[in-house]
């Protein structure tokens, strides 16, 4: 018997033919509406997590740092951070801070290569111990190298109160980022490239140059722009090597901490924002290398 209008108007039908659809159809397009609609629930409730979170712990106090460095106007922020004192100790912080990514983008590659490619005994101590500076407070890792390189060093040398000292801090704080960056990328690299090309005459610095250097260069730059943006923050390694003497070893971090003791948190604000400026055009940099990169292949 043919179906009566009212059944038919209670079927889906399909909006090319206008015929109804079979109820199997139907059936799995109604489940990938659904699916479609929680997928897109669930995407939207993870976002906002997600920014919600990110909001209350990064982007809520640092701009709290840099309206409370505006408080009094652009002329007292100038005169905050060109005192004598903290300019001394922003082109102390920043000539270290280049320096110490300089030495380990150089070195953390050269350990990383080391860890991957060679077979010695006690390769895995090596390897943990990498990631010791992570683990180890800072104060502490102040404390050791003051021991080990400070008036009664045993190894006779004193670098304490000297600005090597500071940059000697700020490599062992700093040593992981990039061994940490290059290293998986080693790991997955495709050796059989190598060997194509040893195969067709290249030699070692030729084929390292042509097809391993590209391959590992977004790594280097990454653990470089990290291994600098942390030296430039650190406080506590240094504090205690340096002896925190103004226009000689202070650190920035040490001359934000010392305005916060004088009762200029105004002061304070101001050299932060300095340091978070510089930190994220850094920042900015590196991911407009990458996206350059990314674009040339």
């Amino acid at each position: 018997m043919p179906e009566s209008i009212q059944e038919l108007t209670k079927k889906p039908r399909d909006p090319t033919s206008g015929e109804p659809v079979p109820s199997s159809q139907a059936d799995g397009t109604g489940r990938n509406i659904a699916l479609a609609f929680r997928g897109r629930a669930g995407t939207a409730l993870g976002l906002g997590t997600a920014l919600t979170y990110l909001s209350l712990i990064v982007l809520i106090p640092l701009a709290a740092v840099v309206w409370r460095s505006a408080g009094h106007g652009p002329d007292y922020f100038w005169r905050s951070v060109t005192t004598p004192d903290s300019w001394a100790a922003l082109q102390l912080t920043v000539g270290a801070s280049v320096i110490v990514a300089v030495v380990n983008l150089v070195m953390g590659t050269v350990i990383a290569w080391v860890l991957v490619r060679d077979q010695f005994a006690g390769k895995s101590v090596v390897d943990t111990l990498i990631d010791l500076p992570f683990a180890l407070p800072t104060i502490v890792a102040g404390l050791v190298l003051l021991a080990l390189y400070g008036p009664k060093s045993p190894l006779g040398v004193n670098l304490a109160y000297k600005r090597a000292g500071v940059v000697a801090a700020l490599l062992f704080v700093t040593l992981p980022f990039v061994v940490r960056t290059v290293q998986p990328v080693l790991l997955e690299l495709d050796q059989e490239m190598e060997q194509a090309a040893a195969s067709l005459g290249a030699g070692r610095w030729l084929t390292f140059r042509r097809i391993i250097l590209p391959n590992l260069l977004p790594a280097m730059t990454a653990g470089t722009a990290l291994a600098f943006t942390r030296s430039m923050a650190e406080f506590g390694s240094t504090v205690l090597i340096s002896g925190n003497l103004p226009f000689k070893t202070q650190v920035a971090a040490v001359n934000i901490f010392g305005k916060i003791e004088s009762d200029d948190p105004i002061g304070a604000a101001a050299v932060s924002t300095v340091l978070l400026v510089v930190a994220l055009l850094v920042l900015f940099l590196l991911d407009l290398v990458q996206r350059w990169r990314a674009r040339r292949g």
